[in-house]
């Protein structure tokens, strides 16, 4: 089946044309090991002996969370895996933006998937497939009508958040650091190249995405509302999933010292990796502003794109 071209999105993109430094090779992000999340889920369903419960086998998986990057992936995915019909893959694959990767061929790709059982889903995490250039085709070369889930938050706020990620990661690695505000500004105007920053241009992936799929394939999951209320989010996931209604209230619970709600499910609590919910440093103001002024008329013309609007400053 061919991939989907949505010429009717194409004509939303052109009324926003990308800067021309951003149109080129290469602005697919492509990441490395060190921006992967760390630390892996207790609960996520991995290849962990070399024999299979019966009745099982490794398939291609049915979903795939594509990203993005700091926007909730690893939550998205532990919560979803409460679902007894969903078997998630345990570690991020990068098969199809990693080209070392890719060429290793599909049958790698799905000796890395979970046994699951023929009732359940697969469902794989990579985040980051929704800003790479190449991972669209590649997907939908491999299945035309998976379900794709993303999740997304306020895109300010990501930046700063990709910030602490890696500035975290040097630090374990005694590697030098600098302040945000270093990154953020050149010359004193704000660095648009800053791979946080375009990693933050929703409007830019999705538009690469729309090329291959219908919107009606990806679900855009509110990453912000998902840590406010996980539920009525992970009720919409059940439901684009045509999944049954499993997941209830009594699975989540506030953690006051963490400041997040956390799971319980199989008479078992846990929260997400320590490295999860790091506090962001504080930016200034002036250098704030001129971000979320950048990022404006980007989430304008990603609202066009999606046909839905967020609570985003």
């Amino acid at each position: 089946m061919a991939c989907f071209l949505a010429s009717a999105f194409l004509l939303v993109l052109q009324t926003y044309a990308a800067p021309p430094e951003l149109v080129q090779p290469g602005f697919g992000v492509t990441l490395g090991p060190m921006d992967l999340d760390s630390g892996l889920p207790a609960n996520v369903s991995g290849d962990m002996t070399s024999s299979p419960p019966p009745g099982t086998s490794k398939r291609a998986p049915h979903s795939i969370i594509i990203g993005v990057r700091k926007g909730g992936t690893r939550a998205l995915l532990e919560m979803l895996d409460i679902h007894p019909e969903v078997a998630a893959a345990a570690t991020e694959v990068h098969f199809f933006d990693w080209d070392e990767n890719y060429a290793k061929g599909f049958e790698w790709y799905r000796e890395l998937m979970p046994y699951s059982y023929p009732h359940q889903i697969t469902v794989e995490k990579t985040p980051g497939y929704f800003t790479s250039a190449l991972a669209p085709e590649r997907i939908c070369a491999m299945n035309s009508s998976i379900k794709l889930l993303l999740i997304l938050r306020d895109p300010a706020e990501r930046v700063i958040s990709d910030y602490t990620q890696v500035y975290f990661n040097r630090l374990e690695n005694h590697k030098p650091v600098q302040a945000i505000e270093n990154l953020l500004v050149r010359n004193g105007a704000l660095n648009i190249r800053y791979k946080a920053i375009q990693r933050s241009l929703y409007d830019i992936h999705m538009g690469n995405w729309l090329r291959h799929f219908p919107l009606e394939q990806i679900h855009i999951v509110d990453g912000d509302a998902l840590i406010r209320d996980p539920l009525p989010e992970l009720q919409k996931v059940e439901r684009f999933l045509n999944l049954p209604p499993r997941i209830v209230s009594s699975n989540f619970y506030f953690n006051q010292t963490k400041g997040f709600y956390c799971i319980r499910s199989d008479g078992r609590e846990r929260c997400l990796h320590e490295s999860k919910g790091r506090p962001h440093p504080a930016v200034n103001s002036t250098v704030l502003q001129q971000l979320r002024s950048y990022l404006q008329e980007h989430n304008r013309t990603f609202f066009r794109l999606v046909k839905r609007t967020f609570d985003w400053q």
